[in-house]
């Protein structure tokens, strides 16, 4: 049965580029298009698509506003298709529902091999995870093991993809002012787009999140958001960014973080893994366990794609298998003195 698509987008040009591109897709049917949000609002009550995929800037009803009111009644996938200067506003869209973004290449029609791909993956990945219509970030799940009590902890790696911007979002809002040790994150994001993630993330929490940069002193009390673009490790107590090849196609990589961070913090490492298509992660959680240290992954529930949590607890590689919520108490028991 084919996937069913409505496309979101004021410009004729572009929609039309896109609604072609969609055409050309294996197993995926579209089966509408709107120019502007109020249309589309409409049109997603009459046609029930399985994913939409949504402009931000629009005349009469823009995408964030879209967003909102469409997450009043569903939870349809939304795949946010950004301008690379819409940055800010894409952040806000994940934040607030969107799962997944994309960016519009600066043409598409020269680059229409490359944007088919990462938008056919993005649309199979979505449509088909269990239960989209009624996801619970914070739903129960039975754990992979009896609840313990978390290690003695010194530091913090956490990994995200797919649905990672909300989830995270949740947990460094939660997190006190009297944070006593740096967390370090990856979520996999385009060069630029993680300079305005680490912002927003500082806006909205208590603690101070900053965008890596090669070379900083890791100071307690910290987060830091691994740029786009480059893989981010940890020397010691030193943050250094690499600008070598793509590891599961992806850069930063979580892998190359989880398991640098064990050379510096051993079994006081407590390694988070959320939401995201693939398997970047669990060969990094399965060298935090091996040392000695502590492994959480968020569970299928709860997952907007269940990908490199699934992976890793495959692997051997997961000692709990948790909720948002139940992951947020961890979180918030590790930092504590």
């Amino acid at each position: 049965m084919s996937i069913k698509v409505l496309t979101v987008e004021d410009s004729t040009l572009i929609r039309t580029i896109i609604n072609n591109t969609i055409k050309t897709m294996d197993d995926i049917e579209l089966i509408g298009t709107a120019e502007n949000g109020k249309s589309a609002l409409l049109k997603i009550q009459e046609l029930k698509p399985d994913v939409i995929t949504l402009d931000m800037v629009m005349p009469v009803m823009d995408g964030l506003e879209t967003l909102e009111k469409l997450r009043e009644f569903s939870n349809i996938p939304v795949i946010i298709l950004s301008a690379r200067n819409d940055k800010r506003t894409t952040i806000r869209a994940l934040e607030n529902g969107a799962q997944d973004f994309l960016t519009k290449p600066e043409s598409i029609s020269k680059n229409r091999d490359r944007f088919k791909k990462d938008l056919e993956t993005r649309i199979k990945a979505l449509a088909d995870c269990p239960s989209q219509s009624t996801l619970n970030l914070e739903g129960e799940q039975t754990n992979t093991s009896k609840t313990l009590p978390i290690k003695k902890t010194n530091a913090i790696v956490i990994g995200a993809s797919t649905g990672g911007p909300k989830v995270i979002s949740s947990l460094i809002q939660s997190l006190p002012s009297s944070l006593s040790m740096p967390i370090f994150i990856v979520q996999h994001m385009p060069r630029g787009f993680t300079a305005s993630f680490a912002e927003r993330l500082n806006i909205i929490s208590s603690v101070s999140v900053v965008e890596a940069e090669d070379g900083m002193p890791i100071e307690r009390g910290t987060v830091y958001i691994a740029p786009g673009g480059y893989h981010l490790v940890i020397e010691n107590q030193f943050l250094r960014l690499l600008d070598t090849e793509k590891v599961h196609g992806v850069k930063p990589a979580v892998d190359f973080l989880f398991e640098s961070a064990v050379q510096t913090y051993g079994k006081k490492t407590l390694g988070i893994l959320l939401t995201g298509m693939g398997k970047d992660g669990a060969k990094g959680c399965l060298a935090i366990k091996k040392a000695g240290g502590y492994v959480l992954a968020q569970n299928e529930n709860s997952s907007v794609v269940y990908g490199m949590p699934k992976h890793a607890a495959e692997l051997g590689a997961v000692d709990e298998l948790l909720s948002t919520n139940q992951i947020i108490n961890k979180l918030n028991e590790a930092v504590k003195d």
